[in-house]
């Protein structure tokens, strides 16, 4: 089986299509299952209130954020990939945690914005050449009958290392990223909503990357892989 490049897109996406493994939310791997079933057991989590929240900082925290780790190969987007690979950026992530909670019977998908980050570093900006994040991603999980939000992108580490809030999941609201800093200087700032999805909708993602930034951030460029950001790699 390999991936379609599709998703369903829905405003209100039912559980039970956000239950099942795809190629890239593979739920059904046993290392996902281990690692889902392990961060519960080690929180004592028993409700799927408390498992969404134990699951949100385990991913949040145990993948420091790198946003040079993005490529245009579609298996490193697989969850089971994600989960041994190093350091990574907000979509893996969020694969990652939504095929963590479909392991444990918590329906999840994926969502899609595009945002503005006004303390972006400057070599970022200077690669990118804006300051705008297309298809920045996140988590969808339903918990206690309802939809919430979450980005483990920013791991705790990072965040306190440079002033920045770090994201707190409850489970009972979204966990979306912070307009300002603890100084309060202007933070992130959603731009554009793309919805959510069943599955991770690569192409059409893989396209607005590349019709943003060309080929720069999938390491089409010479050199991006020996970048060494101090705001991410110090």
């Amino acid at each position: 089986m390999t991936h379609t490049g599709s998703a369903d897109l829905v405003a209100t996406p039912p559980q039970d299509s956000c239950s099942a493994p795809t190629w890239f939310i593979d739920s059904d791997d046993p290392r996902i299952v281990d690692f889902a079933t392990a961060t519960i057991a080690a929180a004592g989590a028993q409700t799927d209130r408390e498992k969404a929240v134990a699951l949100f900082d385990a991913v949040r925290d145990g993948w420091r954020y790198d946003p040079y780790s993005l490529t245009d190969d579609p298996a490193t987007f697989r969850a089971s990939a994600v989960l041994v690979g190093g350091p990574n950026w907000c979509v893996p992530k969020s694969v990652l945690l939504t095929a963590a909670c479909r392991a444990v019977g918590i329906p999840a998908g994926l969502g899609f914005a595009d945002v503005r980050n006004h303390l972006q570093s400057e070599k970022l900006r200077a690669l990118m050449g804006t300051d705008l994040f297309v298809y920045h991603g996140y988590s969808t999980l339903w918990v206690d009958g309802e939809w919430r939000k979450a980005s483990p992108a920013f791991n705790r580490e990072m965040c306190e290392r440079f002033g920045t809030k770090m994201l707190e999941f409850d489970g009972a609201s979204d966990a979306l990223m912070h307009a300002y800093d603890v100084a309060g200087r202007r933070h992130m700032e959603y731009v554009r909503d793309h919805g959510q999805y069943t599955d991770l909708p690569f192409d059409q993602m893989l396209t607005a990357i590349l019709a943003a930034y060309g080929p720069a951030m999938t390491g089409g460029v010479d050199g991006v892989a020996d970048v060494v950001d101090e705001a991410f790699h110090g």
